[in-house]
């Protein structure tokens, strides 16, 4: 993100895509440019936290623990592609952003184009704690959210929970990353982990993989969830 200004100034911010969807970036952002994809040192995506929206939607399924969503967390040796872009913001859009991405820390990081030249900063949603989503939004918002909806946690799920990805959002993902071609597909599918930090998301649609992506989203959410 850029720095601070005052409201109503227009500037560009970067935006960084683990989810590797152009369809989902536009959620927010429609009017977004230079989609491409890109290189995120230092960081690992998983499939390690349970974001109320899934229970919301009804795409969880508590009793077999698949309801967990797509983060990034520090890691040395790790890295993945992604997808940049940039969006001009005129002071109002971040705050719609911000609501939609709640149990994220909002992390400005380095990143590279696929040649591996470095091309500046972009904002990643990056793992984060249960204490710190209710420092920044309240217990009466985490009681109302979560543990109301019998999700006792976002984040603090060990690496043994058995936790597992939301089958309609993994098919999602894995629509989306194929649309973009063969080397965001093999990121996805390669440097992309279960909560266990070991599974890959190729292992584990080698054993789930023909009842994932036969877990066809709600029709009102088709569009949203097919890449």
């Amino acid at each position: 993100r850029s720095p601070s200004r005052g409201l109503g100034d227009v500037y560009k911010r970067q935006g960084l895509g683990s989810i590797l969807s152009e369809r989902s970036s536009r959620v927010t952002f429609p009017d977004l440019s230079n989609f491409r994809l890109g290189r995120v040192r230092g960081y690992r995506r998983i499939f390690a936290h349970t974001p109320s929206i899934f229970v919301e939607r009804g795409i969880a399924n508590r009793e077999t623990l698949e309801m967990s969503s797509l983060s990034a967390e520090p890691c040395e040796e790790a890295s993945f592609v992604c997808t940049a872009f940039e969006v001009v913001d005129e002071g109002q859009g971040m705050d719609a952003f911000r609501e939609r991405e709640e149990e994220f820390e909002l992390r400005m990081v380095p990143f590279e184009d696929l040649e591996g030249n470095l091309t500046g900063m972009g904002m990643l949603c990056v793992a984060s704690t249960d204490a710190a989503y209710i420092k920044a939004w309240g217990e009466e918002r985490f009681k109302r959210l979560y543990t109301d909806k019998g999700i006792r946690t976002i984040w603090d799920w060990s690496h043994t929970s058995g936790l597992r990805p939301c089958s309609p959002y993994l098919r999602h993902c894995v629509l989306a990353a194929q649309k973009l071609g063969p080397v965001a597909e093999a990121s996805f599918l390669d440097e992309t982990y279960l909560v266990d930090r070991e599974t890959t998301v190729r292992q584990y649609l080698s054993a789930a993989g023909s009842k994932v992506m036969s877990s066809l989203p709600p029709s009102e959410l088709a569009e949203r969830y097919s890449g």
